[in-house]
């Protein structure tokens, strides 16, 4: 009933729409790395395994991976301002007592239901973006804001964390979201209210629970293979069960007679096949590449979780200029020049990165890539948000953004566990700071390469320009 009242017609406005936008994509993509350098006193505060530790992380991966597809039809099935309320509402709860917990159990719990949460509201969010500011320099403007918003939330999420957890403690790691999921709401419940699209069948619901499944089963996957390794047997059933189930999906979305949960024929349009294909590289690359950073801040130079999170800060602001920088250049380049360019300027970055040594330093090693790396990020994010929606029709809005998500999430996953297994495997059993940089060096390296692969994915596009 409360959420029910909130869809009261108001006026337009496009300005608190944007910024309840931007609040909820920061406080989303903080969530994903915000926890990453508080882990050793998580552990130590709530007695974690070393085995289990790592799912205070998956938890959330998996439930907002596997659940974005649901969340973006959700959103355009029943209003996108009312699934954004309600993701918000679930998220602070989950925050709040995700702070409070007492056992590894609850905190794992909480960090589940943070994901059901931001499943829901990420794509509505986005959707409602996207129908706010249809074309122009608007809407080049509003994405540039969005992604400055959205890679700013990544990256400083690492100096919150470790700013928190050194001088308050990681519980407030957890507690930081409640206020801003109350900022976000109390911005969202003021913007103009959608009519939802009247449906055209009844819902999908076996295509629902197949693409969850499939999608939930996909993520557990990988992220099981730093406990079990690429070459299990586990690993291949759970990947092969997650290959039938996604099989299965795409035949009950061609055959069903209900509304489908994500029409295949989106894919027809080259701006969502292209973009969601080079969203998907550049998650994995983006992932992996501050996973390496970390670590090698912290186990090969030496330094501590806060000043590591300080010495992020050059790759947030890189991030926001380059943000800024697509907006000036949106009206003189195409969408996909500039995600073709981003890509490359990041590509360089990482492989001048991929240079560091044992005996390095912050100001030799580290901050030059950064800010290469960062400006190219930058450049892209807002244009492939942008591309992958720009000739969905309106009431598939939620289902795209979903979509979206969904690969940049599913390539986190997957480049965090191929890149992260490869550089352990490369440093051997050695915790040696020449074999730990050799590993991160090789990561790095791959996340160099994957991304000229999201380049030519885009490149094609320039001769039909």
């Amino acid at each position: 009933m409360f959420l029910k009242s909130t869809d009261s017609i108001a006026p337009p406005r496009p300005g608190l729409t944007l910024a309840a936008v931007a609040v909820v994509q920061f406080m989303v993509s903080l969530d994903l790395s915000v926890v990453n350098v508080g882990l050793p006193q998580i552990a130590d505060g709530l007695g974690f395994s070393a085995v289990n530790l790592t799912w205070v992380i998956h938890a959330y991966a998996l439930t907002f991976g596997g659940l974005l597809l649901l969340g973006g039809k959700a959103a355009d099935r029943y209003g996108r301002r009312r699934v954004l309320l309600f993701g918000l509402l679930l998220f602070g709860l989950a925050s709040l007592l995700g702070g409070f917990a007492q056992t590894p159990g609850q905190l794992v719990a909480a960090r589940a239901a943070q994901g059901i949460g931001a499943a829901a509201l990420a794509p509505a969010a986005l959707a409602l973006l996207t129908a706010t500011f249809p074309g122009g320099r608007e809407r080049v403007r509003a994405f540039g804001i969005w992604s400055a918003m959205n890679a700013a939330g990544g990256a400083l999420g690492v100096l919150a964390g470790g700013l928190l957890t050194e001088y308050l403690g990681w519980r407030w790691v957890m507690f930081l979201s409640v206020p801003m999921s109350a900022v976000a709401y109390f911005l969202a419940v003021r913007v103009q209210a959608d009519v939802p699209r009247k449906p055209s069948g009844r819902p999908d619901v076996l295509g629902a629970v197949l693409a969850t499944s499939g999608l939930t089963t996909l993520v557990f996957g990988v992220v099981r293979t730093e406990r079990v390794g690429w070459g299990s047997i586990t690993t291949a059933v759970t990947l092969g069960a997650a290959v039938v189930l996604l099989l299965a999906f795409v035949t009950v979305e061609r055959t069903t007679k209900r509304e489908p949960l994500l029409r295949l024929g989106l894919f027809r349009y080259r701006s969502v096949s292209a973009a969601n294909a080079f969203n998907l590289l550049v998650g994995a690359a983006m992932a992996s590449s501050f996973y390496f950073m970390s670590l090698y801040l912290q186990r090969v130079l030496g330094h501590g979780p806060a000043l590591s999170g300080v010495m992020f800060l050059p790759f947030a602001l890189g991030v926001v200029v380059g943000a800024f920088l697509a907006v000036k250049l949106g009206d003189r380049f195409p969408a996909q020049r500039l995600m073709a360019g981003g890509a490359l300027m990041t590509a360089i970055g990482f492989a001048w990165f991929s240079l560091i040594a044992a005996d390095g330093s912050f100001l030799v090693n580290v901050l030059g890539p950064s800010i290469v790396a960062s400006i190219g990020f930058g450049l892209c994010l807002g244009p492939v948000v942008s591309t992958a929606t720009a000739e969905v029709a309106p009431h598939e809005a939620g289902t795209a953004s979903g979509l979206l998500n969904s690969t940049r999430q599913i390539g986190a996953s997957l480049g965090l566990a191929a890149f992260g297994t490869a550089a352990l495997h490369h440093s051997g059993a050695s915790s040696s700071p020449e074999a730990l940089t050799s590993g991160y060096a090789l990561g790095l390296r791959l996340a160099a390469l994957v991304l000229l692969v999201a380049v030519g994915i885009v490149l094609p596009r320039f001769s039909r320009s």
